[in-house]
């Protein structure tokens, strides 16, 4: 009969289980702490984030209505002291950009619908396509007013330089007014010198069509000076 023989080939021993195998639980009961500890060290920082959206938003609120304010217009009248005389100037009349401002200034010029004596309406943009369209009759008077300072003035133009160039035949007399046409080869070939009883200050530019009713029109031009040098309240 066979002897069976007992194995002394040591055994290696089984690694102990950590407590975490022994006791499963153990770990579902330590990272809910975890978790909850994490997150309340966020908490004041999430709230101070809310409070900082929620004063933005309100701030935005109340300060809106004034980012969207329309530009404001221009005044109506511009004070402007031209040489030595004062002027209330319609500001919609001022023809070029860079003189609508107050102070002195050395010229202004402007333009006035006619017979309404309004400042006019900025014009729409005319392109190739609409140029026919835009065509209309003209309704302007253009007025430049400047400081003549040592110059001469337009008076006195009309007494010492228009002679010279004028010619030698005598004025004819239309509906009240005296027109002598300048000679040719002079500086104003092709104009006249157009006056009433006496040669006045020349200081507007109409179109010619207007002299049937030139008593009209003068009498506008003396509305627009009046107007423009009467004091604003």
């Amino acid at each position: 009969m066979a002897q069976s023989r007992k194995s002394t080939r040591p055994q290696k021993a089984c690694p102990p289980m950590s407590s975490t195998a022994s006791h499963p639980t153990a770990r579902m009961r330590i990272r809910p702490q975890s978790v909850h500890k994490h997150r309340s060290h966020l908490m004041p920082f999430a709230i101070a984030g809310g409070i900082c959206v929620v004063a933005v938003l309100l701030v935005t609120y109340l300060l809106w209505p004034t980012w969207d304010v329309e530009k404001s217009s221009d005044p109506s009248h511009l004070p402007m002291l031209i040489g030595s005389v004062p002027f209330n100037v319609p500001t919609k009349a001022i023809r070029v950009k860079l003189q609508k401002r107050t102070g002195p200034q050395e010229r202004v010029d402007l333009n006035f619908v006619y017979p309404s004596l309004d400042a006019p309406e900025a014009r729409p943009h005319v392109n190739a396509d609409t140029i026919d369209e835009s065509r209309s009759d003209i309704d302007r008077i253009f007025l430049s007013i400047t400081a003549h300072h040592d110059a001469l003035a337009p008076d006195e133009r009309v007494r010492t330089i228009y002679p010279r160039y004028l010619d030698s035949n005598p004025a004819r007399v239309t509906d009240g007014l005296s027109v002598r046409p300048f000679r040719d080869n002079t500086p104003y070939t092709s104009e006249d010198l157009i006056y009433s009883s006496s040669p006045q200050i020349v200081a507007f530019r109409f179109p010619r069509g207007w002299l049937t009713q030139w008593r009209d029109v003068a009498g506008a031009m003396d509305q627009l000076v009046t107007r423009m040098q009467k004091p604003r309240s």
